[in-house]
């Protein structure tokens, strides 16, 4: 169940930089910030699901998401994840096509929904802000077909190891080196697209070799270039 919260003020946003909407002209992003709406999500809210059709596009102010799609028998094979300054939405938006993930709030998330027409208005009128939308669909269209590689020729040890990378990567380290994200075995291995039991036992292997460290549900890499060789980049 979503909150409205105050909303924050485009045209000096802290995430701003971070998006696409950095390329608005003043005048545009005044006006946005009078046409959107600001709402929290309490940790495992869903925002929207796979399947429906969507009213506008959301920037993360505040917060982790995780989108993923379902199969025939119910089980996530999370396709990406969300931090502030991330656009979710927007391709669905763009394609007049229903949503083709379900987002889900990994932590309380503050969303700000910009209306579908707004946002395409924006789009034909802004040359530069077109190009950024078209950048981040070819970035997200080319971790698919990555992704998609991946499954077909890795091993399920090498795509744990690749996984704790992108993690790393995307989401940096908190102030005692974990990576910034909490997640549970199952979520990781839907990203790994393999059976919890096996990501349970490859992290104990992992941890046993020195490679990483446990807490929780939270994972340090120690030893990063061995984790590296064997996500055989």
């Amino acid at each position: 169940m979503s909150k409205k919260i105050s909303e924050p003020i485009c045209y000096n946003c802290v995430v701003k930089e971070l998006s696409a909407f950095k390329h608005l002209s003043q005048e545009e992003a005044e006006s946005l910030f009078l046409d959107k709406a600001c709402n929290l999500y309490k940790k495992g809210d869903i925002i929207y699901y796979e399947g429906h059709r969507l009213r506008g596009v959301y920037c993360v102010y505040k917060g982790k998401l995780k989108l993923y799609k379902t199969g025939p028998e119910g089980k996530q094979q999370i396709i990406r994840f969300a931090k502030p300054g991330d656009l979710i939405a927007f391709r669905s938006i763009l394609s007049g096509e229903a949503a083709c993930t379900t987002a889900q709030a990994l932590e309380d998330v503050v969303l700000c929904q910009i209306p579908a027409q707004v946002f395409l208005n924006l789009a034909r009128n802004n040359s530069n802000f077109s190009m950024a939308l078209i950048k981040l669909s070819c970035k997200e269209l080319g971790e698919s077909n990555k992704f998609i590689l991946d499954l077909a020729q890795k091993s399920v040890r090498e795509r744990l190891a690749e996984a704790l990378l992108l993690l790393l990567d995307y989401f940096e380290t908190d102030d005692d080196g974990f990576i910034n994200v909490t997640l549970t075995r199952e979520e990781i291995a839907s990203i790994v697209g393999t059976a919890t039991e096996s990501i349970i036992r490859l992290l104990s292997e992992f941890k046993k070799d020195g490679l990483v460290e446990l807490k929780g549900k939270k994972i340090k890499i120690l030893d990063l270039k061995k984790i590296e060789k064997i996500a055989n980049i």
